[in-house]
């Protein structure tokens, strides 16, 4: 299923798989996906990461993922090839998972046990997240690690265009829709080109 969209070596699935058997054993002890979703992990999760490979134009960018929760879709970049890979997650519990993964696959990844706000980088180039925040929200917690050129890839989906009207109140940015091969009425958001709006200042009347 996963090479039917984004090719990858036998070696890089035999560690996504080694992923997805502790994504199932820790799962019964803490929440780390909807349980809804933990039965179709390798589509919902792991082709749903893989397909920004796609969208990324080098594997050496440094690449943050913003609440990166079980570590999807940061650590299966860094699994697949992403050679400066930073997760940033505030749940202790999640990042004792994120680290046994990184253990277990082989995988060199940093893992930042923090808020988002706490900015443990500078200059991001590739900004990632899911399910994280709408996209307001992600673009306000992007402005913290924003260098010259950082794009941002973010899987949405069927209320995309609401999301991107809704971002353009307080943001410029320049976005591309690329079909999303999980979701039918899904996209990932490429966003380069963002900046915040500079709004007029209030007025003050004299008299």
């Amino acid at each position: 299923m996963l090479n039917r969209h984004v090719p990858i070596e036998h070696e890089i699935f035999s560690r996504l798989s080694l992923y997805h058997d502790l994504l199932l054993k820790w799962q019964s002890r803490i929440n780390l996906v909807g349980p809804d979703t933990i039965g179709e992990a390798w589509q919902r999760h792991f082709l749903d990461s893989l397909q920004l490979l796609k969208v990324m134009d080098d594997k050496t960018k440094r690449v943050l993922d913003m609440g990166t929760g079980a570590g999807f879709p940061g650590m299966v970049l860094a699994i697949a090839g992403a050679t400066d890979v930073h997760l940033i997650e505030s749940s202790a519990k999640k990042i004792a998972f994120l680290k046994e993964v990184a253990r277990v696959t082989n995988t060199v990844v940093t893992i930042h046990h923090c808020r988002i706000e706490d900015r443990p980088i500078d200059n991001a180039q590739i900004i990632v997240s899911r399910a994280c925040a709408n996209l307001d929200q992600l673009l306000h917690f992007s402005s913290l690690y924003f260098s010259h050129g950082t794009i941002c890839l973010f899987p949405k989906g069927k209320n995309y265009i609401t999301e991107i009207d809704g971002a353009k109140e307080h943001w410029h940015f320049e976005s591309t829709l690329i079909p999303s091969v999980t979701d039918t009425s899904g996209v990932i958001l490429k966003l380069c080109d963002i900046r915040r709006r500079d709004h007029e200042p209030q007025r003050t009347n004299v008299t």
